[in-house]
């Protein structure tokens, strides 16, 4: 049982890049599913989560209009478009699962997750 996020890179300011958070042992279909990062020397930060059973999306105010969460079930993935990137948005990038009644406190909040996948690094240059 697995959850792994990948597609990261090094990227311009201003260009795009596509995350994927792909599970592998179990189904994504009744989980929320949380994107969260850490750069160096910060914590680690609530990116975005959207919800299993209504896709209702939340995002951080950072990244609000430029970052899109989104999901397919057949693909058991969960993708992180992220456009119009900045410098600031360099970070290692998690994705994270939860099917509680607390899910999407816990993808907010950053703790009491089912499953906390493996990062990818994104780098934006200038």
């Amino acid at each position: 049982v697995q959850l792994q996020a990948f597609g990261g890179g090094l990227v311009q300011a201003g260009g795009s890049l596509r995350l994927s958070c792909a599970a592998s042992g179990f189904t994504l279909d009744y989980y929320a599913i949380g994107w969260f990062r850490q750069a160096p020397g910060k914590e680690r930060e609530f990116v975005a989560n959207i919800d299993w059973s209504n896709d209702r999306t939340r995002y951080a105010d950072s990244v609000k209009g430029r970052f899109t969460i989104s999901r397919d079930n057949a693909k058991n993935t969960v993708y992180l478009q992220m456009n119009s990137l900045k410098r600031g948005d360099t970070a290692v990038y998690y994705c994270a699962a939860d099917r509680s009644p607390w899910a999407t406190s816990h993808l907010m909040l950053g703790y009491g997750m089912d499953y906390w996948g493996k990062g990818t690094q994104v780098t934006v240059s200038s």
